[in-house]
């Protein structure tokens, strides 16, 4: 049966008659496939014996449909082909990582495998499932790369480069390396621990024995020592060459002392010896890192989750039609790109031609499907949920706004708020205080304690080691990367290291109208006019890109536009036929362009239409507000704030909008230098003010707030002047950042009270000589622990729901 006959095919009795057979898409009635691609594909498993793929499956309504495209071009993978060795007989072996869209479970990893195992030189080939990462290994040539995966295009999975670099390669090999050596060190440890607690309980040990149980246990401690001390040592010994001192040095000290010691101890034949707890106290701290840097994974694993949106390949179609395959680093403003269904799109631009729904929300935060249709914007990242697009790019690589996204973020991280500088002051006192006060215990024992070199060093020891600030450390960065994880999860990105801290001192909001408590758009209003006249005035303003005309078109999508029409810039549109007859003229536009001498002033945007024999008429526009507008600003006075709105639009429209949104301080009128002067005011009477607005005419009233937040889209957000930016047709995410602040301030000095109360209760007794380097190692490590779990409470607290109308 050939497949443009299997899509037509009628399905046996009692199967469900509008599904796919192979995709589980609606299908045309009475056919068993929703397209000729799905029908070859359903042809080809069963022709290799998979068929059992369909009963396995379970399809995931969150996954693009499994859907051939006949017509897609295979990009040129060559240069991912990588060497991977030799075969016993000399024969070249080549590997080549890919990401695959298109898995929805267990199964599609099955067909994915077995598809590729009947190729005769294919020689590994898995699929990960979690990260949909798919290595293929193969002996041959390195071109038979497009042979080997054309099974797997044909039966619908969409293939893209792997590029590790943007997954946190770096930070996946630096928890690889602490892993490592935490688990050396764990079985070192437990190891030693064994011959010490015989040698502690062992009832008249000779001392020949003993010396044996402590020779072994140096065996085992002084190259685990060696290898898992790295991840401490490497740090120190760069900041002695830059000429300071970090947190490691001590640590690093403090284990190569008690090592050092247990040897001399050794060769002296001495009674005690220490590798257990040099040994141990490693295994703690790396402990402690290991969950640090897990925890900051967890906040950056939205960022990196965006960055592989944009890993996949871009079809660029060419003047003379053909289609080509490109990666969007080498994608070019001014081209021309097709974004078919089911595709993410791998550059910025605008929609030349075609109509679809696209999933955007790790973009911008919103969860509702958007539609667009030719001018409008599309961002790198997004998902055509069904349809396809013809696309003319405005910016690619790093010029995009998911690249921006993620920069924006990364200099949210590295930056030096108020919290992170206080713990880096502390830190860097830290080092020559605790190795005077070590020294000064180590000679105060030995000097005036009348003990011997040995207890005194160890008493030394344990005090570099109990007063490592490694939770000072942790308390600040730990909240910080989890509260801008959790942020950017909602479409709000900081820019600024110290936004948080300011957001949670905020205590009266102002915002602009236009474009932050109105979604920035004019919507026509069509009170008293008669639906006929809009159709009509609609199909002219289909030839226009003005903003008014396409809310009147948009009012009418269904009206086809009308033939002959022509464009008067700065006035309006001209069409050649009339209503009124053969030879009359149709014109929308301004007053003067329709030719009407009416004295009324214009209360808001408005479009004149005139037809040969009939009165003009005005058409008005609003612009209407964020869904929920009035719930957020219910919830921002419910929590105790001051709200206002600032606006340089016409009173009475302020004060209309005032009202819907439930603000009951508002001025109208206000230049830039006057929103900036009431800025002044309120801070000169000592409130904290929060500045919402657009971040084009407010740029200077952004600057001059406390703090402050711009609503973007298309915008770039480098060009605005907030400490964040917020995406999305919501105002929620702004009570979000609200609460999100004020739960990280409080988990900051939560953090940094728990630090400073550990070091008050454990350095007295170090100093004391009540604490053996053991202990000190547990209780400092139990600390980091402690912050670290306290830090991590931030990313399980609920998100905010304003209410009702939040849609």
């Amino acid at each position: 049966m050939a497949p443009a006959e299997a899509a037509a095919d009628p399905l046996p009795s009692g199967a469900p008659a509008a599904v796919c057979r192979h995709c589980g898409a609606p299908a045309p009635a009475g056919a068993a496939f929703c397209c000729p691609g799905c029908a070859a594909a359903h042809e080809l498993i069963q022709g290799l014996g998979l068929d059992a793929y369909y009963d396995r499956r379970c399809l995931d309504p969150a996954v693009a449909p499994l859907i051939p495209d006949p017509e897609e071009i295979e990009a040129d993978l060559s240069a991912l082909v990588r060497p991977d060795g030799t075969e016993p007989d000399g024969t070249a072996r080549w590997r080549l990582d890919l990401m695959v869209e298109g898995i929805s479970c267990a199964a599609c990893v099955w067909l994915i495998e077995r598809l590729l195992a009947r190729h005769p030189a294919v020689r590994q080939g898995r699929v990960n499932m979690t990260t949909r990462r798919l290595a293929v290994v193969w002996v041959g040539r390195a071109e038979d790369a497009a042979a080997i995966l054309a099974p797997l295009r044909r039966v619908g999975y969409r293939l893209a480069p792997y590029d590790p670099g943007r997954l946190g390669a770096a930070t996946r090999a630096h928890e690889k390396t602490l892993l490592k050596a935490m688990a050396v060190a764990g079985f070192a440890a437990a190891n030693i621990m064994l011959f010490s607690v015989s040698v502690w309980f062992g009832v008249d040990m000779d001392p020949a024995t003993r010396d044996l149980m402590h020779w072994v246990s140096a065996l085992i401690a002084v190259p685990a020592v060696g290898y898992a001390i790295r991840p401490f040592a490497g740090p120190a010994v760069a900041g002695l060459k830059g000429g300071r001192m970090t947190m490691d040095l001590p640590i690093t000290l403090a284990v190569l002392l008690a090592t050092a010691m247990s040897l001399w101890e050794l060769a002296t034949h001495g009674a005690h010896v220490y590798f257990d707890s040099a040994v141990s106290l490693l295994f703690f701290l790396l402990i402690g890192r290991f969950l640090d840097s897990r925890a900051r994974g967890r906040a950056r694993a939205t960022a990196e989750q965006l960055l592989t949106l944009n890993a996949g390949t871009v079809t660029v179609l060419a003047e003379d039609g053909s289609r080509r395959q490109l990666l969007p680093e080498r994608v070019t403003p001014g081209m021309t790109v097709l974004l078919a269904a089911g595709q993410r799109a791998g550059v910025d631009g605008r929609v030349v031609a075609g109509r679809a729904h696209l999933d955007d929300s790790l973009i911008s935060g919103e969860t509702v499907p958007r539609p667009v249709g030719p001018g409008d914007a599309v961002h790198a990242g997004t998902l055509a949920l069904d349809g396809a697009l013809t696309l003319s790019v405005a910016a690619a690589g790093e010029d995009t706004l998911l690249a921006e996204i993620v920069r924006l973020m990364e200099t949210a991280e590295q930056g030096r708020a108020r919290y992170v500088a206080l713990a880096d002051r502390v830190a860097r006192l830290y080092a020559p205080v605790v190795h005077l006060l070590g020294l000064l215990t180590f000679l105060g024992w030995w000097g005036l304690g009348g003990l011997g070199w040995q207890p005194a060093l160890l008493n030394g020891i344990a005090v570099l080691i109990v007063t490592c600030p490694c939770a000072l450390g942790l308390a600040v960065p730990a909240v910080q990367v989890m509260a801008s994880g959790r942020l950017l999860k909602g479409g709000v990105l900081l820019k600024s290291a110290t936004a948080l801290e300011r957001l949670a001192t905020v205590d009266t909001v102002v915002l602009d109208k236009t474009g932050t408590l109105t979604l920035g758009r004019p919507t026509l209003r069509e009170d008293g006019v008669d639906p006929g006249v809009v159709a009509r005035a609609a199909a002219l303003a289909a030839a226009s890109r003005h903003p008014l005309a396409r809310a009147l078109a948009a009012a009418r999508p269904q009206v086809a536009p009308a033939p002959e029409v022509r464009e008067v810039p700065g006035a309006g549109l001209v069409a050649g036929q009339g209503a009124g007859g053969p030879g009359g003229e149709r014109r929308l536009g301004s007053r003067a362009h329709v030719g009407v001498a009416d004295a009324r002033p214009a209360e808001g945007p408005e479009l004149w239409f005139a037809e040969p024999g009939w009165p003009a008429v005005r058409f008005t526009f609003t612009d209407p507000l964020r869904p929920d507008a009035p719930a957020v600003i219910a919830g921002l006075k419910a929590r105790g704030l001051a709200v206002e709105m600032l606006s340089g639009d016409r009173p009475e429209t302020v004060a209309r909008i005032a009202a819907e949104a439930g603000i009951e301080v508002f001025q109208g009128g206000l230049t830039p230098a006057g929103k900036t002067a009431r800025l002044a005011e309120l801070a000169a009477r000592g409130h904290r003010v929060l500045m919402v607005g657009d971040g084009l005419n407010d740029a200077p009233a952004l600057a001059a707030a406390h703090v402050s937040l711009s609503p973007t889209s298309a915008a770039d957000l480098s060009q605005t002047a907030a400490d964040a930016v917020f995406q999305g047709r919501r105002l929620a995410p702004v009570l979000e950042a609200l609460a999100v602040a004020r739960r990280a301030d409080r988990l900051v000095r939560q953090n940094i009270g728990l630090s400073f109360t550990y070091n008050a209760l454990t350095v007295p007794l170090a100093v004391a000589g009540l604490v053996t380097p053991l202990v000190a190692a547990l209780a400092m490590s139990a600390s980091s622990v402690v912050v670290i779990l306290n830090a991590l409470r931030l990313g399980r607290t609920r998100r905010l729901d304003p209410g009702p109308g939040a849609g």
